[in-house]
């Protein structure tokens, strides 16, 4: 049985499509959408439309952009012989964040998982093929996540692109700054182990 009225249902049903947003968590999102001034939902609703309009694929990298080139790879001071290669936007972001890669991005938008239905022509692997044909690469940093599809996505790509004479590196994975060695799991302690280097 329904408690509320059909709009108010039908609004809580709506914020349960986002994600990590459970019925509870809906609940509390639409009483709070339903006690804010109307300039301010206007607001929200109007935002939410104009991003969903305007953001499109880069033309170069396929990050996410609201013009034909992103502001990356529009950048002439980075360095052209390098690609960092990351599963969604958001590793961009946090990428960038680090200020230590001054190279360029490509954004596969998902990573291979057979179980989910999702091959390698399902994510933009065809692009990086074609950038890397039309450009002078010197190396490839495959910066997928360490999770069993991401490390898949990176044996996929690495053995597609090493037969063309480029440098294919991973990015380490391993114990976090910070972390105890006693709460790391096996597979993790496994990679800083593979990932060691000399002092």
């Amino acid at each position: 049985m329904n408690y509320y009225s059909a709009p108010i249902a039908r609004l809580i049903e709506a914020f349960t499509r986002l994600p990590g947003i459970g019925r509870k968590s809906a609940q509390r999102l639409a009483f709070h959408v339903i006690n804010m001034p109307l300039e301010d939902v206007e607001l929200i609703a109007n935002t939410i439309l104009d991003a969903k309009k305007s953001i499109k694929y880069c033309n170069i990298c396929t990050n996410l952009t609201d013009s034909d080139t992103c502001a990356i790879c529009a950048d002439s001071s980075r360095e052209p012989s390098i690609i960092c290669v990351v599963e969604d936007p958001r590793d961009v972001a946090a990428m960038e964040r680090t200020r230590e890669f001054k190279g360029y991005y490509h954004v596969l938008h998902g990573a291979i998982s057979p179980l989910e239905g999702i091959g390698p022509e399902d994510i933009k692997i065809k692009e990086l093929l074609h950038r890397i044909n039309e450009s002078t690469i010197a190396e490839i940093i495959l910066a997928t996540n360490p999770t069993i599809e991401g490390e898949a996505t990176a044996m996929y790509i690495s053995k597609l692109v090493k037969p063309l004479g480029i440098k294919v590196t991973r990015i380490a994975h391993g114990i976090p700054v910070g972390g105890d060695l006693e709460y790391a799991d096996e597979v993790t302690l496994a990679k800083a182990l593979e990932g060691r280097r000399e002092l």
